[in-house]
């Protein structure tokens, strides 16, 4: 096929104790994955290495004007990463004898071993790689965006652009109109953070059932159902605030059943809703648009939490805070500031607030749908475990700031825990 001789090149996994395995393949001219599939040339045991992707890194031959020039391995988009001699690779690195590549931080461990060349082999330099020169100018290299329309539209930096750029838009235009304005800003805000979280879940889920999630929600705070939640966690239970100060354990026990509890609830709401629909669905419409795994939970979770958010701080907390300003100050462009002041922290916050206890709760659920035979003892620890978190933050904030910025990182890294955990059960991965 090419017009040399190829070095002889092996990949030796090395053992816990550090010591040279066995080989585990002999390289040549063909590409070679590393990963959980059963497909892969090099597979990995899912029971021993749960974080190693399903397809997580390729071996691939590099050839220069049809020159035989080494190898290089590139890393697949993996969760948990490729490393070659400890350093984290994001795209392809040539491999030089004795480099040392590990799948995921705990994953299996492998060397690269070049041995002699044989006599008729090309003497190349490994670490080069052939560069593209450009021989004429054409259009498409004068106006880029005619030959890469389909692939702009792909990368995940063009549509937040796009959508920051109609947002600015639209707070221009509603200068003066307060409401329109909150309005505006918060909805940026909340989806900024979204997808934030989207992307660090690494799942497609369709917009509308996003959209519909944080909708369901806003609108379950809007109807008598919420009233129904008051009753039950307010007066069967004791959510309700001590009189006076208080202990710090007394507002906690508050906080657990008046707002952990109750409003952890009411958040999964329609995560059980997709959970419940989907079982009337296919196992590929399932995937997509009900919940079959803690990815899918976390999404919509933290879709929900939108909606209360948004729902809550623009329903209550701004108007309520803008109309005793406005009453103590005597001027409505004082008051107007004051509720814009306290909108972006709290919708801002929802990352490491609302958005992680749901999206924590989701995963439990998702891992429920997984683990049927321990479904009550899963959720029952997804569901105390988010409240809790959620009545610490409450309960924080009626003591010191400090401790609210501690409990915020908490509540944040619990959440990114559960989202690195779910891409090992994830389907995707």
């Amino acid at each position: 096929m090419h017009d040399c001789l190829l070095p002889t090149a092996s990949l030796t996994q090395i053992s816990a104790e550090r010591d040279r395995g066995k080989i585990i393949v002999n390289l040549g001219d063909r590409s070679v994955t590393l990963g959980r599939d059963p497909n892969c040339e090099i597979a990995i045991d899912i029971n021993i290495y749960s974080e190693v992707s399903r397809r997580h890194a390729e071996i691939r031959p590099i050839f220069a004007k049809q020159n035989f020039a080494g190898w290089e391995i590139c890393d697949l988009d993996s969760a948990n990463g490729t490393f070659i001699n400890t350093i984290r690779l994001y795209s392809c690195y040539p491999l030089k004898h004795g480099d040392r590549i590990k799948l995921s931080h705990d994953g299996p461990e492998f060397i690269f071993e070049l041995e002699a060349y044989p006599i008729k082999a090309v003497a190349t330099n490994f670490n080069l790689r052939p560069r593209s020169q450009i021989t004429r100018m054409t259009l498409t290299k004068l106006l880029p965006i005619f030959s890469t329309g389909n692939n702009l539209w792909q990368q995940v930096y063009l549509l937040p652009g796009i959508a920051t750029v109609g947002f600015v838009v639209m707070m221009f235009a509603f200068l003066g109109q307060p409401q329109l304005f909150n309005l505006t800003i918060s909805v940026y805000i909340s989806l900024a953070a979204y997808y934030f979280i989207y992307q660090l879940c690494g799942k497609s889920k369709p917009w509308w059932v996003i959209l519909g999630a944080a909708l369901f929600t806003a609108v379950i705070l809007r109807s008598p159902i919420l009233q129904v939640f008051l009753w039950f966690f307010y007066k069967v239970l004791p959510g309700t605030l001590p009189l006076g100060q208080g202990s710090f354990f007394g507002v906690l026990i508050a906080m657990f059943f008046g707002a952990g509890l109750m409003e952890e609830l009411l958040k999964s709401l329609p995560i059980f809703g997709l959970w419940l629909m989907g079982l009337r669905l296919g196992k590929k419409w399932r995937s997509h648009v009900g919940i079959s795994e803690p990815l899918d939970g976390i999404l919509i979770g933290a879709a929900s939490a939108i909606g209360f958010t948004l729902t809550e701080t623009l329903g209550l907390y701004v108007p309520s805070i803008v109309q005793s300003v406005a009453s103590q100050a005597g001027g409505t462009e004082i008051a107007e500031l004051t509720g814009l002041q306290l909108l972006i922290p709290r919708v801002l916050g929802s990352v490491a607030g609302h958005m992680a206890y749901s999206g924590y709760f989701g995963y439990f659920i998702g891992l429920s749908i997984l683990k049927p035979s321990l479904r009550w003892q899963i959720l029952t620890i997804g569901y105390f475990s988010a409240a809790l978190l959620h009545a610490l933050w409450n309960t924080s904030a009626l003591v010191s700031f400090w401790l609210l910025a501690v409990v915020g990182c908490l509540s944040y890294a619990f959440l990114v825990a559960a989202i690195i955990k779910a891409h090992s059960f994830s389907s995707r991965y």
